[in-house]
């Protein structure tokens, strides 16, 4: 699994533990819906931090607990 896949999983894990869509994430934390589609459909290769820092808020976690997960600390590193 690549840094891309994990970073869908792991918006896809959220969504269903806090009980919300991708389209009220988009709501919550101000991310357009095509973005969240864009990233959700694996058709946006770098969603970028930013954006990622604006779906954490929108979900009430840091940006650590995002990342702070076995999926992410047993990534192999990508080289480009």
């Amino acid at each position: 699994m690549g840094i891309c896949e994990a970073v869908v999983d792991r918006i896809l894990n959220l969504c269903e533990e806090q009980k919300i869509t991708p389209n009220g994430l988009s709501y919550t934390s101000g991310v357009p819906q095509a973005t969240i589609k864009s990233i959700l459909n694996g058709e946006s290769q770098n969603p970028g931090i930013v954006t990622i820092k604006k779906l954490c808020d929108g979900l009430n976690i840091s940006i650590v607990d995002f990342f702070n997960t076995e999926t992410f600390k047993n990534l192999e590193q990508e080289i480009i």
